[in-house]
């Protein structure tokens, strides 16, 4: 009798491990996952955002995270053994269309203790609305989620002290600011998955370009391409069914006014890195987009030996005279070491409109600067709809990588790419444009990334090794 419980026991643990072997679960911990969805989950930062299109697995990896904390078997965090978190959504509809039923879908049943309804039966969750569910940590306890929706209003968001809040698409602001209290004594966790239908709301001044500069919030987009099990012939679909202002945000998962984004192609996680040491033989160009009143733009540019161009230092300021920006200028191109023609001058870049004078002054902005020790050279190709179309060729090659990288100090150059949008018609609208202006300028100095045959030197390979497991290391 003995043996017969012991052989019909360890039957019982073989379909069990069995199960969770082919559960949903088991293939997203095993593979079915892709490298921003991992990029999510190892992130320490305690309050974590995805930015996705459609279909580009952000939901997924939003699930999954509720499923580990709860379950006390992340890999990547701290686990305990009675976690209390919800998951949020705009509605009660969108609750069990969306995020309940990706729940219920990497959740096997084995780890469910008890299930509380809204309404629909216990024995068939996913046709009903569910208040709670009561799952079995792996160290004895049990953790409970939550599901609520934003239209029961602000004070239902009040009173619970909480280990997570999951927010499945945007809330209002009200209801964001409610649940960043409820996780405050327990030194919880916010974390959002969503698709930026609305436009430039809070989200996208607090948590995208994170004007406060909260070093606990981190971002991270996900595109159609960026989800391998999607297939080509299903993304051709996609593209055909959506017109061209709403490919920014269900495509790439960017933030648009409506008209678009000029450099959707732009992915901080790729095009950003932080500063190295640079090789005197990389230093090519300075550029500038001049301005007294409105801000004078200047960066420093530097190409690899595979054409590879680096922006690596900024200079980014308004309301000042020729003389302070002449001396920055010379002052951060003595702390690169930069190169000086033969009279010991710096050279750069500048927008022809520098050639003119004004009744402010007899002499132009260029004739300034050469006085000051700056030799400025105003032949620039302006036209702007090449330029963008150049600029768009270095951002973006097809191999995820891009051919052109922005050091994490040059601030303002990164804020514009990132909000830099079409008007009316062919051309973007004129304001916060100076750093994007004078990148064009040097860019179209450049040949094509397609034109270069060159082949990437071992060199190359080191230091694109080297940028990718620092951008790492700051991620963590």
């Amino acid at each position: 009798m003995l043996k017969e419980d012991i052989l019909k026991r360890l039957a019982e643990i073989e379909g069990e491990l069995k199960k969770r072997k082919n559960s949903e679960l088991a293939k997203y911990n095993t593979g079915k996952r892709h490298k921003k969805q991992i990029a999510f989950h190892k992130c320490k930062k305690r309050n974590r955002w995805v930015f996705g299109g459609n279909r580009s697995g952000k939901t997924e990896c939003g699930a999954v995270e509720c499923l580990w904390i709860l379950r006390g078997i992340h890999p990547y965090r701290k686990n305990r053994r009675d976690a209390f978190g919800w998951a949020v959504s705009l509605s009660t509809q969108v609750q069990r269309d969306v995020a309940q039923a990706k729940i219920l879908k990497y959740l096997p049943g084995s780890w469910i203790a008890d299930i509380v309804m809204l309404s629909g039966r216990r024995d068939s969750p996913s046709g009903g609305v569910i208040d709670q569910i009561k799952i079995k940590n792996v160290f004895g306890g049990i953790s409970t989620l939550g599901f609520k929706s934003c239209d029961q209003g602000r004070e239902k968001f009040q009173g619970s002290s909480l280990d997570f809040v999951w927010f499945d698409e945007e809330p209002p602001r009200d209801i964001y600011e409610e649940c960043l209290m409820r996780v405050m004594d327990r030194r919880g966790d916010i974390f959002g998955t969503m698709t930026p239908l609305k436009g430039k709301t809070f989200i996208y001044n607090e948590i995208y370009l994170n004007r406060k500069k909260n070093p606990e919030i981190w971002h991270e987009f996900m595109s159609w391409e960026d989800n391998p099990f999607l297939s080509r012939k299903e993304i051709k679909l996609l593209e055909n069914a959506l017109d061209s202002s709403a490919l920014d945000a269900r495509r790439f998962g960017k933030f648009s006014d409506g008209a678009g984004l000029v450099y959707p192609e732009f992915d901080e996680s790729v095009h950003v890195v932080e500063p190295f040491e640079i090789p005197p033989g990389w230093q090519d160009n300075i550029s500038i987009d001049p301005g007294l009143n409105n801000p004078l733009s200047a960066h420093w540019y530097c190409v690899d030996w595979d054409g590879n161009i680096y922006v690596v230092a900024e200079h980014f300021a308004s309301g000042k005279d020729i003389d302070f920006h002449a001396q920055a200028i010379k002052s951060v191109s003595e702390k690169l070491g930069w190169k000086t023609d033969s009279r010991g001058r710096v050279c750069a870049l500048i927008d022809s409109a520098a050639n003119q004078r004004t009744l402010a002054s007899p002499k132009s902005v260029s004739e300034l600067f050469y006085e000051r020790g700056i030799l400025v050279n105003t032949n620039v190709d302006k036209d702007v709809f090449s330029g963008i179309a150049r600029v768009k060729a270095f951002l973006k090659q097809g191999n995820g990588e891009g051919n052109i990288y922005i050091f994490s100090n040059c601030v303002n150059m990164i804020e514009e790419f990132k909000t830099y949008c079409w008007a009316d018609g062919d051309t973007p609208v004129k304001r916060d444009d100076h750093c994007m202006d004078e990148l064009r300028y040097y860019i179209m100095t450049r040949p094509r990334p397609a034109e270069r045959t060159v082949t990437l030197s071992p060199v190359a390979r080191d230091i694109r090794r080297r940028i990718k497991k620092m951008n790492r290391r700051t991620e963590s």
